[in-house]
């Protein structure tokens, strides 16, 4: 049985990491930029395929074949998809106060 060295795994998943973040970070700009552009149907289509092929060929590279490199990557990809989604979570989205009530009546 060919066993993948830990070292590697960790690799994998640092890897995915960083294509998570290029992938989430290039998202991130693409809609901050599209909304002003003067064709945002092409910029938002040009950013899809480029980010796409990014990580579909990254997640090539990293796998090499092997399932459990393949599966760490993705592991690595989500996590940077939760902490982008952090990082670029605006200020003013957080909770908001409930309303007080108003009473006309006297």
């Amino acid at each position: 049985m060919n066993e993948t060295p830990i070292l590697m795994l960790i690799l994998a998943g640092m890897a995915g990491g960083l294509l998570g973040t290029l992938f989430f970070g290039g998202l991130w700009y693409t809609v901050r930029k599209g909304v002003s552009c003067r064709l945002p149907a092409l910029w938002f289509a040009g950013s899809l395929l480029l980010r796409m092929g990014g990580v579909m060929v990254g997640f090539y590279l990293v796998s090499q074949g092997h399932w459990d490199r393949l599966l760490l990557c993705l592991i690595g990809f989500v996590m940077a998809r939760v902490v982008v989604t952090r990082l670029t979570r605006p200020l003013a989205a957080s909770p908001a106060r409930p309303a007080e009530e108003v009473s006309h009546a006297p």
